[in-house]
């Protein structure tokens, strides 16, 4: 909105002319969005605080967690509100592909947010049933699959991108909208798990987001898309500007759920997150780089899989505690250490996901 009426006014005041550039625009949602998380922050905190809305630690969880009860959480309503009022002061609502995002940020938040409200308000230890949180996800992910795979502006609908290779592109028809389902639902997910520890998640979610937003800027533009030899997506150069908002926003929240914690973003904060991150991938073709940035992720899964099924297999646990961040607690790992050090795995898996640009 701020946007569309700066930029009107540039051929009366020049200077108003910078808002034509996705770049700049991208720089300030970093800033707006995190101004927005510290102004509203502390407010938010100390109301959730007034309505009991905190924290219940699971009591086989690592001992270490036992202080945290009691922390405000739900804090994700703050990330959420941050990107879509940022968004749509410098996006340019114009654009079908911010709607797109906007759309999956509230919709999976919002499943989110009734699971944490059934679970803290309510006091229902279980929250939304598992079947009623899937079936939420898969009628979102599905909608936003089948809306992306019948666009007609989208040049590659249904083209699965291998990164490292030049052009290397496969066409996988109809199935790319399963395929697409499963990206979205997984990444949802995955974000989720992993949001286990102070400050874990949304630091590797601000990586992510990061290294996406290079990538999605490259992809939307014609001449260095061209000179990487990577896919032009018209229209997608746009949603810098989402990444930055989001960027900022977590950002803002680390503020806040960096260790020790004031606040935790509960289920409305992840899930919206990680099918927003889902969403970004499938749109900009970007669905192997997706698990490549976001390996953390993917490992934080794959250990909970792997836990899960050795022990209906053979009755012992691969793992002292999955997800795999709990393991290294149980082994003696202080909190700090173990957040830092996945940040660090999560930066070096950013920059190699940013090497598919010239390794081709």
């Amino acid at each position: 909105m701020l946007y569309s009426l700066l930029y009107r006014l540039h051929d009366r005041f020049s200077p108003l002319n910078v808002f034509r550039y996705i770049t700049f625009r991208s720089a300030i949602a970093i800033i707006t969005a995190m101004v927005f998380t510290f102004i509203l922050g502390p407010w938010l905190i100390k109301r959730l605080k007034s309505l009991s809305v905190t924290q219940q630690i699971r009591n086989d969880g690592p001992r270490t967690h036992v202080g945290k009860s009691g922390t405000p959480t739900m804090g994700g309503v703050l990330i959420i509100v941050s990107i879509v009022l940022t968004v749509l002061l410098w996006g340019d609502l114009r654009n079908l592909y911010i709607w797109i995002m906007l759309i999956s940020l509230a919709g999976f938040g919002l499943i989110g947010l009734v699971d944490d409200y059934l679970k803290v308000v309510k006091k229902n230890s279980k929250g939304l049933r598992a079947w009623h949180k899937f079936a939420g996800q898969m009628l979102l992910a599905l909608s936003i699959g089948v809306f992306l795979y019948m666009n007609p502006k989208d040049p590659y609908t249904d083209v699965l991108s291998i990164p490292f290779f030049k052009r290397w592109l496969f066409d996988l028809g109809w199935f790319y909208i399963p395929f697409s389902v499963m990206v979205i639902i997984g990444s949802s997910n995955a974000v989720n798990l992993t949001d286990g520890i102070d400050g874990l998640a949304i630091g590797l979610v601000a990586i992510a987001i990061l290294a996406n937003g290079v990538l999605v800027y490259i992809s939307g533009n014609k001449n260095l898309a061209q000179y990487l030899q990577v896919l032009f997506l018209p229209g997608t150069g746009e949603l810098t500007v989402f990444c930055g908002a989001m960027l900022g926003a977590s950002l803002g929240f680390l503020w806040y759920n960096s260790y020790p914690a004031d606040v935790f973003m509960g289920d409305v904060g992840s899930l919206g997150l990680g099918g927003t991150l889902g969403t970004l991938a499938i749109i900009t073709k970007h669905e192997i780089v997706l698990a490549l940035v976001g390996g953390i992720f993917v490992i934080e899964t794959l250990s909970v899989i792997f836990q899960v099924a050795s022990f209906k297999l053979t009755g012992k646990r691969i793992f002292k505690m999955a997800p795999i961040h709990h393991h290294f607690e149980l082994k003696g790992w202080p909190e700090p250490k173990v957040i830092v050090r996945f940040w660090i795995v999560g930066i070096m898996l950013a920059l190699l996901s940013l090497t598919t640009l010239k390794v081709r």
